[in-house]
C-alpha cells in the first residue's frame, strides 16, 4: 500500500514535470526587427516590448539592423526559417520590406508593424502614430509661432533622414500645414541626417553654414533633433535660430529650459512596443486585432515640459 502511494505520487511528479516543460516548449517567441540601438526611441520600442513579453511569459529576441534596410529583409527571412510565433518590425524601407512580410504571413507567422506603416502590406496591424497628421500638427503650431513671435516671416532649414518613409511623412505634413497658412515662410536646404546622430550633426552645422540667416529649423527625428541642439550650440546660433522638431532627448529639454526649442512632438515608444506584444499575443490565442492602433502624440512646450522630465533621470 506504501510502494503503490509513493509510485502514486511519482506519476503525478512526474505528469506535472512533463505538463511544465510542454508548457515551456510551447512558451511564445516573437522577434523585434528594429531600426538601430543607437536612439533613444528605439531602445524604449525595445524596453516596452521586453516587459510585455516577461509579463505574458513569452520570449522575445531583439535584431539591430544598424540602419540597414537590406538587413530588415535578411533578418525576417531568418525568422521565418526559425519558426517564430510572431514578429513586430520599425521598418526603414516600408516598400522594400513587403516581400518578406508577405512571406512571413505565408508561412502563418504574423507581423506586427510599430511606427512605420506599411502601405497596403501583409502586416497584421500597424501601431504608431498618423506621422502625416502630427507633421500637420507641428507645421500649425510653428504657423502660429511665426504669426505671433516673428511678424509673420521666417526662413526654415529641415535636417531629416532621406531614406525614412515615416520622417519624410512628418516633412510632407509639415511643409502642407506651413504653406497652408499664409505666412510667409520660405524654405532652404533639406539635408540628410541619415538617422544617426553624428551624421546630424555634421549636416545641421553645414545647414547653418550654407544659410546664416536662417530662422528657424525642423527636425524630423531623434537624432536629427539632437544633431541640431548640437549644432546650434555649438555654432553660439541660440540667439537667432528657434528649433522645432520629433522625440525628446535630455539635450531638447535643456533647449526648451532656455528658450529656442519652441516644441517638440512626442511619442510614446515603450507604449508601442507594449502594444505590439499584446496585439501578437491575442493573435496566438486566435482573438482578432484592429488592423490600426493609434499612439496619440503630445507637443511638448515649455508649458508642459515638466511632465516629463523624469524619463531622462
Amino acid at each position: 500500500m506504501r510502494i503503490s502511494r509513493l509510485l502514486s505520487g511519482c506519476v503525478v511528479t512526474m505528469a506535472v514535470a512533463v505538463s511544465l516543460a510542454a508548457t515551456a516548449a510551447h512558451a511564445e517567441t516573437f522577434a523585434l526587427v528594429n531600426i538601430n540601438q543607437q536612439a533613444l526611441f528605439f531602445n524604449q520600442i525595445n524596453d516596452g516590448a521586453e516587459k510585455a513579453a516577461k509579463a505574458a511569459g513569452a520570449k522575445l529576441v531583439i535584431f539591430n539592423a544598424n540602419n540597414v534596410p537590406s538587413a530588415q529583409n535578411d533578418a525576417i527571412e531568418n525568422y521565418i526559417t526559425q519558426k517564430v510565433d510572431g514578429i513586430i518590425l520599425v521598418a526603414i524601407d516600408v516598400n522594400g520590406v513587403k516581400p518578406a512580410i508577405t512571406e512571413a504571413k505565408k508561412a502563418g507567422i504574423p507581423v506586427i508593424a510599430i511606427d512605420a506603416q506599411i502601405p497596403g502590406g501583409d502586416n497584421a496591424a500597424f501601431i504608431g502614430v498618423d506621422n502625416t497628421k502630427a507633421g500637420e500638427e507641428i507645421g500649425k503650431f510653428y504657423a502660429d509661432y511665426v504669426k505671433n513671435q516673428m511678424k509673420g516671416k521666417a526662413t526654415v532649414g529641415v535636417v531629416g533622414a532621406l531614406n525614412s518613409f515615416i520622417q519624410n511623412q512628418r516633412l510632407d505634413g509639415f511643409k502642407k500645414a506651413v504653406t497652408k497658412s499664409g505666412e510667409k515662410v520660405k524654405f532652404l536646404d533639406t539635408v540628410d541626417g541619415k538617422n544617426v546622430q553624428d551624421v546630424a550633426l555634421s549636416a545641421a552645422e553645414n545647414l547653418m553654414t550654407a544659410n546664416p540667416t536662417m530662422s528657424t529649423i525642423y527636425a524630423t527625428g531623434e537624432p536629427a533633433l539632437i544633431g541640431v541642439v548640437s549644432a546650434v550650440e555649438s555654432q553660439g546660433r541660440k540667439e537667432d535660430v528657434k528649433v522645432f522638431g520629433w522625440d525628446l532627448s535630455e539635450q531638447a529639454i535643456k533647449g526648451i529650459d532656455e528658450g529656442w526649442v519652441v516644441g517638440v512632438v512626442q511619442q510614446d515608444p515603450a507604449g508601442e512596443g507594449k502594444a505590439a506584444v499584446d496585439a501578437l499575443m491575442k493573435l496566438k490565442k486566435g482573438e482578432k486585432i484592429d488592423p490600426v492602433i493609434n499612439v496619440p502624440v503630445t507637443l511638448v512646450t515649455k508649458d508642459n515640459v515638466n511632465k516629463f522630465r523624469a524619463m531622462f533621470k
